[in-house]
């Protein structure tokens, strides 16, 4: 006992108060350590879903969107892109990402047609555009923002055009002119414009997703299609099919889109980094769109696999003029007046052809 009357710990309690104060210390700094990755956000995750492949104007848009949307939200969002149908094909994506199963897509515009927005399949029309900068006129001005704004309604929020390019015709006949077409069972896309398309050219329109068309062109369930170059050379379907004739009598685009409810329900801040994310994979988008499909011709070209036919000013016209009432027999579907907001942007006539 000391001198002040307190007893001296015996060596048990001493090893005992010891390991407590080590583990209080261990614990301690175990939450310190732990601290960041308990309190840290998780990043939003965004599946970005499309039906081609990685290597096409679509795919590299939307990888390169993955990476600035990391960049500029300093990796708050995560962007998981899918390509070439690996999550939904062509007729399930839309109602994915309406029932949040995907975040964002890019289809290709005839897409909305059957969620009774109609008039996007206007950029179905054949020879409506003859240069890219009439098209971006009239997507980048108030028909293309009325068309985005359409979409609210369906629970969708529309965010930006992005080009593929313009198409050509492909199958085992060389097409040069109407009578070239006549009875050729031609894969389309679901667009009552371009059903209308194969009919005034004596061709039978075949809907079919996008993943089935090189089989059916294999096996000869269709004989041809209609495709920018760089779908054609990705999707190989130039190996099976003898004639490739660049027409450039339509054009393909898409949509950016994404779940209203989840684009509404993020951060201001992030929203408006996404924003300019989008912004950023729209101009490299479309800037690489018609780089890519020359590129794709000239391996087309090389693979001497595929013939390519290319029009005089007098075929194309030929062609032009067949296709043409297409756009009176559609004005019912589409509208009048947003065909004639079309026509005033691109100074476009067919009263002149």
């Amino acid at each position: 006992m000391t001198r002040s009357g307190a007893q001296t710990p015996t060596s048990q309690e001493t090893t005992l108060t010891a390991t407590t104060t080590r583990r209080t210390a261990l614990a301690a700094t175990a939450l310190a350590v732990a601290a960041p990755r308990l309190y840290a956000q998780a990043p939003i995750v965004i599946k970005f879903s499309h039906v081609v492949a990685a290597d096409t104007p679509k795919g590299n848009g939307s990888e390169f969107f993955a990476k600035r949307a990391a960049e500029l939200t300093k990796g708050k969002v995560k962007v998981e892109v899918y390509p070439n149908s690996t999550l939904f094909k062509d007729k399930e994506e839309i109602e994915a990402l309406q029932l949040g199963a995907v975040q964002m897509l890019a289809p290709s515009l005839s897409k909305f047609a059957p969620l009774g927005v109609k008039e996007f399949e206007v950029f179905d029309f054949p020879y409506l555009f003859d240069s890219f900068d009439e098209l971006h006129k009239v997507q980048q001005g108030a028909v293309g923002k009325g068309l985005l704004n359409k979409l609210e309604a369906k629970g969708i929020t529309g965010l930006a055009f992005w080009d593929n390019g313009f198409k050509s015709f492909s199958s085992n006949r060389r097409m040069a002119r109407p009578e070239d077409m006549k009875g050729l069972k031609m894969r389309i896309q679901s667009s009552k414009v371009l059903e209308a398309q194969m009919r005034a050219l004596g061709a039978l329109p075949q809907v079919m997703a996008f993943s089935e068309v090189y089989q059916a062109l294999q096996t000869g369930v269709v004989d041809g299609t209609e495709n920018p170059h760089s779908n054609l050379y990705t999707q190989k379907m130039h190996e099976v099919q003898k004639f490739v004739t660049v027409s450039d009598h339509g054009y393909l685009g898409y949509a950016v889109i994404t779940n209203k409810k989840f684009w509404d329900a993020l951060p201001a801040d992030v929203r408006g980094q996404l924003e300019q994310a989008i912004k950023e994979a729209t101009d490299y988008a479309n800037k690489i769109a018609q780089e890519e499909n020359d590129s794709a011709l000239e391996h087309v070209r090389k693979s001497g696999k595929s013939q390519i036919v290319v029009l005089t000013p007098q075929e194309r016209l030929g062609l032009k003029k067949a296709m043409m009432k297409v756009h009176k027999e559609m004005e019912s579907r589409i509208g009048k007046e947003i065909i004639e907001e079309v026509y005033k942007e691109t100074g476009f006539d067919p009263a002149k052809l």
